[in-house]
């Protein structure tokens, strides 16, 4: 993209424009609550932006990068930062990506509510307090968090 700040980018095509602002927005708040930057990238290979995304989105210890590719089997795929790697379990993404980007998922839902679903997913994990349980469960919002 050519203007700064871009926190979702669908080269892929899967979101409705409408979605993929609401989604910006959620973002927006996200990183506004909790210091977490959750950056969004949808994509079919070989249609991708490559490498130079982590330096247009400035990646670094506080950020998720998901990116929603189906070429290799499972839709979902997670970057996660070291500072978010030690306040969410690891577990939480293998969760995530079992429930939200595998092919069944995909085929009865379509891929852009599995972004939407997984976006809401990790909002509401980010948000929950410290401790033992913290992102223990996948929270799913019937409607999308939009």
């Amino acid at each position: 993209p050519k203007e700064p700040g871009i926190t979702v980018i669908d080269v892929a095509g899967f979101l409705a424009p409408s979605e993929e602002s609401r989604m910006r927005q959620a973002i927006d708040r996200l990183e506004k609550d909790t210091g977490y930057r959750l950056r969004v990238l949808a994509q079919n290979y070989p249609l991708t932006p490559g490498g130079a995304i982590a330096d247009y989105w400035a990646v670094d210890d506080s950020t998720i990068v998901f990116v929603a590719d189906p070429t290799f089997g499972d839709l979902l795929n997670f970057n996660v930062g070291a500072g978010v790697d030690l306040d969410v379990p690891r577990t939480f993404w293998n969760r995530l990506s079992g429930k939200f980007g595998n092919r069944f998922y995909v085929r009865d839902n379509g891929e852009a509510k599995a972004i939407v679903d997984t976006v809401a997913a990790i909002d509401a994990c980010l948000r929950e307090p410290q401790g033992r349980s913290k992102c223990s469960g996948i929270v799913e919002v019937s409607d999308g968090l939009f």
